[in-house]
Protein backbone atom coordinates (compact mmCIF):
# COMPACT_ATOMS: atom_id res chain seq x y z
CA UNK A 1 0.00 0.00 0.00
CA UNK A 2 1.26 3.42 -0.96
CA UNK A 3 0.24 6.31 1.32
CA UNK A 4 0.98 9.83 0.09
CA UNK A 5 0.47 12.79 2.43
CA UNK A 6 -0.85 15.55 0.20
CA UNK A 7 -1.69 17.95 3.03
CA UNK A 8 -0.88 17.72 6.73
CA UNK A 9 -2.34 20.89 8.28
CA UNK A 10 -5.71 21.57 9.84
CA UNK A 11 -8.20 24.03 8.36
CA UNK A 12 -6.54 27.23 7.14
CA UNK A 13 -3.19 25.56 6.47
CA UNK A 14 0.16 26.76 7.79
CA UNK A 15 0.81 29.61 7.81
CA UNK A 16 -2.85 30.56 7.92
CA UNK A 17 -3.47 33.45 5.54
CA UNK A 18 -4.82 35.89 8.15
CA UNK A 19 -2.95 34.70 11.24
CA UNK A 20 0.03 36.31 12.96
CA UNK A 21 0.39 33.91 15.85
CA UNK A 22 3.95 33.09 16.89
CA UNK A 23 4.05 30.11 14.51
CA UNK A 24 2.63 31.82 11.41
CA UNK A 25 4.61 35.02 11.91
CA UNK A 26 7.78 33.06 12.64
CA UNK A 27 7.47 31.00 9.47
CA UNK A 28 6.87 34.10 7.35
CA UNK A 29 9.83 36.07 8.72
CA UNK A 30 12.20 33.10 8.81
CA UNK A 31 12.71 32.95 12.58
CA UNK A 32 10.89 29.61 12.99
CA UNK A 33 12.34 26.35 11.73
CA UNK A 34 9.23 24.76 10.29
CA UNK A 35 7.68 23.58 7.02
CA UNK A 36 4.64 25.19 5.40
CA UNK A 37 1.70 22.84 5.13
CA UNK A 38 -1.51 22.64 3.11
CA UNK A 39 -4.83 21.42 4.45
CA UNK A 40 -5.22 17.75 5.33
CA UNK A 41 -5.64 15.11 2.62
CA UNK A 42 -3.98 11.82 1.65
CA UNK A 43 -3.95 9.55 -1.39
CA UNK A 44 -3.85 5.73 -1.28
CA UNK A 45 -2.92 3.17 -3.92
CA UNK A 46 -2.25 -0.54 -4.20
CA UNK A 47 -0.19 -0.25 -7.39
CA UNK A 48 1.16 3.32 -7.55
CA UNK A 49 -0.96 4.03 -10.65
CA UNK A 50 -4.58 4.10 -9.48
CA UNK A 51 -5.21 6.38 -6.51
CA UNK A 52 -8.00 6.96 -4.01
CA UNK A 53 -8.22 10.46 -2.57
CA UNK A 54 -9.16 10.63 1.11
CA UNK A 55 -10.78 14.02 1.68
CA UNK A 56 -10.73 16.83 -0.85
CA UNK A 57 -8.82 19.77 0.57
CA UNK A 58 -9.35 23.38 -0.56
CA UNK A 59 -5.64 23.17 -1.51
CA UNK A 60 -6.22 20.25 -3.89
CA UNK A 61 -4.90 22.06 -6.99
CA UNK A 62 -1.49 22.72 -5.42
CA UNK A 63 -1.44 19.21 -3.98
CA UNK A 64 -2.05 17.66 -7.40
CA UNK A 65 0.77 19.73 -8.85
CA UNK A 66 3.13 18.56 -6.10
CA UNK A 67 2.48 14.84 -6.73
CA UNK A 68 2.90 13.92 -10.41
CA UNK A 69 1.28 10.48 -10.03
CA UNK A 70 -2.08 12.26 -9.72
CA UNK A 71 -1.57 13.95 -13.10
CA UNK A 72 -0.04 11.14 -15.19
CA UNK A 73 -0.72 12.87 -18.55
CA UNK A 74 -1.68 9.68 -20.43
CA UNK A 75 -4.37 11.49 -22.41
CA UNK A 76 -5.52 14.99 -23.33
CA UNK A 77 -7.56 15.09 -20.10
CA UNK A 78 -6.29 12.78 -17.37
CA UNK A 79 -6.06 12.17 -13.64
CA UNK A 80 -4.71 9.49 -11.35
CA UNK A 81 -7.68 9.98 -9.00
CA UNK A 82 -10.08 7.07 -9.42
CA UNK A 83 -12.30 7.59 -6.38
CA UNK A 84 -12.73 9.91 -3.41
CA UNK A 85 -13.54 9.00 0.19
CA UNK A 86 -14.92 11.69 2.52
CA UNK A 87 -14.33 10.99 6.21
CA UNK A 88 -16.51 13.90 7.28
CA UNK A 89 -18.27 16.94 5.82
CA UNK A 90 -15.96 19.62 7.24
CA UNK A 91 -15.21 22.49 4.88
CA UNK A 92 -11.46 21.80 4.91
CA UNK A 93 -12.11 18.22 3.76
CA UNK A 94 -14.77 18.80 1.10
CA UNK A 95 -14.32 22.19 -0.57
CA UNK A 96 -11.74 20.72 -2.93
CA UNK A 97 -14.55 18.90 -4.71
CA UNK A 98 -15.47 22.23 -6.31
CA UNK A 99 -11.97 22.52 -7.78
CA UNK A 100 -12.30 19.04 -9.28
CA UNK A 101 -15.48 19.94 -11.18
CA UNK A 102 -13.84 19.71 -14.63
CA UNK A 103 -13.24 16.00 -14.02
CA UNK A 104 -16.81 15.09 -13.08
CA UNK A 105 -18.30 12.59 -12.66
CA UNK A 106 -16.24 11.47 -9.66
CA UNK A 107 -17.00 8.41 -7.59
CA UNK A 108 -17.44 9.71 -4.03
CA UNK A 109 -17.80 7.43 -1.01
CA UNK A 110 -19.37 8.86 2.17
CA UNK A 111 -21.76 8.06 5.00
CA UNK A 112 -25.42 9.06 5.06
CA UNK A 113 -24.69 11.83 7.59
CA UNK A 114 -21.96 13.32 5.42
CA UNK A 115 -24.16 13.09 2.34
CA UNK A 116 -26.98 14.82 4.22
CA UNK A 117 -24.71 17.74 5.15
CA UNK A 118 -23.39 18.01 1.60
CA UNK A 119 -26.87 18.15 0.09
CA UNK A 120 -28.32 20.63 2.63
CA UNK A 121 -26.10 22.90 4.74
CA UNK A 122 -23.28 22.86 2.17
CA UNK A 123 -24.96 21.43 -0.95
CA UNK A 124 -21.86 20.62 -2.99
CA UNK A 125 -23.46 17.46 -4.40
CA UNK A 126 -26.37 19.53 -5.72
CA UNK A 127 -24.10 22.24 -7.12
CA UNK A 128 -21.87 19.85 -9.04
CA UNK A 129 -24.74 18.17 -10.90
CA UNK A 130 -24.25 20.97 -13.46
CA UNK A 131 -20.83 19.55 -14.41
CA UNK A 132 -21.23 16.35 -16.42
CA UNK A 133 -23.61 14.79 -13.92
CA UNK A 134 -21.62 15.73 -10.84
CA UNK A 135 -20.71 13.25 -8.14
CA UNK A 136 -21.46 9.53 -8.26
CA UNK A 137 -22.26 8.94 -4.62
CA UNK A 138 -21.42 5.53 -3.11
CA UNK A 139 -22.73 4.72 0.36
CA UNK A 140 -20.39 3.86 3.23
CA UNK A 141 -22.19 1.51 5.59
CA UNK A 142 -21.09 1.90 9.20
CA UNK A 143 -20.80 -1.85 9.64
CA UNK A 144 -18.71 -4.08 7.44
CA UNK A 145 -16.03 -3.27 4.89
CA UNK A 146 -15.89 -2.17 1.28
CA UNK A 147 -13.56 -2.40 -1.70
CA UNK A 148 -13.21 0.15 -4.49
CA UNK A 149 -12.80 -1.31 -7.97
CA UNK A 150 -9.83 0.88 -8.90
CA UNK A 151 -7.74 -0.52 -6.02
CA UNK A 152 -9.09 -4.04 -5.49
CA UNK A 153 -6.34 -5.04 -3.08
CA UNK A 154 -7.28 -2.38 -0.53
CA UNK A 155 -10.05 -3.18 1.93
CA UNK A 156 -11.63 -0.27 3.81
CA UNK A 157 -13.34 -0.62 7.18
CA UNK A 158 -15.08 2.53 8.48
CA UNK A 159 -15.00 3.32 12.20
CA UNK A 160 -17.56 5.82 13.56
CA UNK A 161 -15.66 8.32 15.70
CA UNK A 162 -16.71 10.82 18.30
CA UNK A 163 -16.24 14.27 16.82
CA UNK A 164 -18.39 17.24 15.79
CA UNK A 165 -20.47 17.98 12.71
CA UNK A 166 -19.56 21.25 10.93
CA UNK A 167 -21.30 24.56 11.74
CA UNK A 168 -23.53 24.31 8.63
CA UNK A 169 -24.77 20.81 9.48
CA UNK A 170 -28.53 20.56 10.18
CA UNK A 171 -27.59 18.46 13.24
CA UNK A 172 -24.62 20.51 14.44
CA UNK A 173 -25.53 20.07 18.11
CA UNK A 174 -27.06 16.61 17.74
CA UNK A 175 -24.20 14.19 16.97
CA UNK A 176 -24.95 11.10 14.88
CA UNK A 177 -22.85 8.02 14.08
CA UNK A 178 -21.32 8.70 10.69
CA UNK A 179 -20.70 12.43 11.18
CA UNK A 180 -17.04 11.54 11.30
CA UNK A 181 -15.30 8.25 10.57
CA UNK A 182 -11.85 6.81 10.70
CA UNK A 183 -10.63 4.18 8.28
CA UNK A 184 -8.78 0.94 8.66
CA UNK A 185 -7.16 0.25 5.30
CA UNK A 186 -5.75 -3.23 4.71
CA UNK A 187 -3.55 -4.24 1.81
CA UNK A 188 -4.75 -7.73 0.93
CA UNK A 189 -1.44 -8.52 -0.78
CA UNK A 190 1.14 -7.28 1.72
CA UNK A 191 -0.98 -7.52 4.87
CA UNK A 192 -0.05 -3.93 5.76
CA UNK A 193 -2.66 -1.99 7.74
CA UNK A 194 -3.22 1.75 8.08
CA UNK A 195 -5.41 3.40 10.73
CA UNK A 196 -6.39 6.86 9.47
CA UNK A 197 -8.30 9.35 11.62
CA UNK A 198 -7.53 13.06 11.04
CA UNK A 199 -10.43 14.02 13.32
CA UNK A 200 -10.61 12.12 16.61
CA UNK A 201 -12.26 13.40 19.76
CA UNK A 202 -12.18 10.35 22.03
CA UNK A 203 -10.48 6.96 22.16
CA UNK A 204 -12.39 4.16 23.89
CA UNK A 205 -11.36 0.55 24.56
CA UNK A 206 -12.55 -1.06 21.29
CA UNK A 207 -11.04 1.75 19.22
CA UNK A 208 -7.74 1.49 21.09
CA UNK A 209 -7.65 -2.21 20.28
CA UNK A 210 -8.09 -1.49 16.57
CA UNK A 211 -5.37 1.15 16.71
CA UNK A 212 -2.98 -1.23 18.43
CA UNK A 213 -3.36 -3.84 15.70
CA UNK A 214 -2.42 -1.46 12.85
CA UNK A 215 1.03 -1.17 11.31
CA UNK A 216 0.76 2.61 11.01
CA UNK A 217 -1.38 5.22 12.74
CA UNK A 218 -2.11 8.49 10.95
CA UNK A 219 -4.10 10.31 13.61
CA UNK A 220 -5.42 13.66 14.80
CA UNK A 221 -2.61 16.05 15.73
CA UNK A 222 -4.67 19.25 15.71
CA UNK A 223 -3.78 20.80 19.06
CA UNK A 224 -1.10 20.34 21.71
CA UNK A 225 -3.28 21.73 24.52
CA UNK A 226 -7.05 21.50 24.71
CA UNK A 227 -7.30 25.28 25.34
CA UNK A 228 -4.55 26.16 22.86
CA UNK A 229 -6.70 28.47 20.76
CA UNK A 230 -7.51 30.51 23.85
CA UNK A 231 -3.89 30.53 25.03
CA UNK A 232 -2.72 31.82 21.67
CA UNK A 233 -5.44 34.47 21.61
CA UNK A 234 -6.92 33.35 18.29
CA UNK A 235 -10.12 31.57 19.32
CA UNK A 236 -12.51 30.71 22.11
CA UNK A 237 -13.34 27.03 21.57
CA UNK A 238 -11.48 24.11 23.07
CA UNK A 239 -10.22 21.15 21.12
CA UNK A 240 -12.86 18.90 22.63
CA UNK A 241 -15.60 21.32 21.57
CA UNK A 242 -14.26 21.09 18.02
CA UNK A 243 -14.05 17.28 18.17
CA UNK A 244 -10.28 16.94 18.55
CA UNK A 245 -8.27 15.16 21.25
CA UNK A 246 -5.27 17.28 22.26
CA UNK A 247 -1.85 15.66 22.50
CA UNK A 248 -0.82 16.85 25.96
CA UNK A 249 -2.26 16.10 29.38
CA UNK A 250 -3.96 13.13 31.07
CA UNK A 251 -5.88 11.06 28.53
CA UNK A 252 -4.37 13.04 25.65
CA UNK A 253 -3.22 11.60 22.34
CA UNK A 254 0.38 11.25 23.48
CA UNK A 255 -0.70 9.16 26.46
CA UNK A 256 -2.90 7.05 24.18
CA UNK A 257 -0.05 6.44 21.75
CA UNK A 258 2.37 5.60 24.56
CA UNK A 259 0.24 2.54 25.31
CA UNK A 260 0.70 1.10 21.81
CA UNK A 261 3.88 -0.74 20.87
CA UNK A 262 3.28 -2.14 17.36
CA UNK A 263 2.27 0.76 15.10
CA UNK A 264 4.31 3.50 13.54
CA UNK A 265 2.78 6.68 15.01
CA UNK A 266 2.26 9.78 12.86
CA UNK A 267 0.26 12.94 13.65
CA UNK A 268 -1.67 14.70 10.87
CA UNK A 269 -4.20 17.59 10.64
CA UNK A 270 -1.97 19.93 12.66
CA UNK A 271 -3.33 23.36 13.54
CA UNK A 272 -1.24 26.45 12.80
CA UNK A 273 -1.10 27.23 16.55
CA UNK A 274 0.39 23.88 17.56
CA UNK A 275 3.96 24.23 18.92
CA UNK A 276 4.97 20.87 17.42
CA UNK A 277 5.23 22.66 14.07
CA UNK A 278 8.34 24.36 15.44
CA UNK A 279 11.07 21.77 14.88
CA UNK A 280 13.14 23.30 17.71
CA UNK A 281 10.33 23.36 20.29
CA UNK A 282 10.29 21.42 23.54
CA UNK A 283 6.99 19.87 22.43
CA UNK A 284 8.54 18.55 19.22
CA UNK A 285 11.43 17.10 21.23
CA UNK A 286 8.91 15.42 23.52
CA UNK A 287 7.21 13.76 20.56
CA UNK A 288 10.56 12.48 19.31
CA UNK A 289 11.32 10.96 22.72
CA UNK A 290 7.99 9.16 22.59
CA UNK A 291 8.57 7.85 19.06
CA UNK A 292 5.83 9.98 17.48
CA UNK A 293 6.31 11.59 14.04
CA UNK A 294 4.76 14.74 12.59
CA UNK A 295 3.37 14.38 9.06
CA UNK A 296 4.49 16.83 6.39
CA UNK A 297 3.30 17.56 2.87
CA UNK A 298 4.96 15.12 0.45
CA UNK A 299 5.60 12.45 3.08
CA UNK A 300 5.38 8.92 1.63
CA UNK A 301 4.63 5.74 3.58
CA UNK A 302 4.66 2.21 2.22
CA UNK A 303 2.94 -0.66 4.01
Amino acid sequence: MYVQILGSAAGGGFPQWNCNCVNCKGLRDGTLRALPRTQSSIALSDDGVHWILCNASPDIRAQLQSFPALQPARALRDTGINAIILLDSQIDHTTGLLSLREGCPHQVWCTDMVHQDLTTGFPVFNMLTHWNGGLDRRRIELEGSFVIDACPNLRFTPLPLRSAAPPYSPHRFDPHPGDNIGLIVEDLNTGGTLFYAPGLGKVDGPLLERMGAADCLLVDGTLWEDDEMQRRGVGTRTGREMGHLAQNGPGGMLEVLDGLSKPRKVLIHINNTNPILDEDSAERAQLIRHGVEVAFDGMSIEL
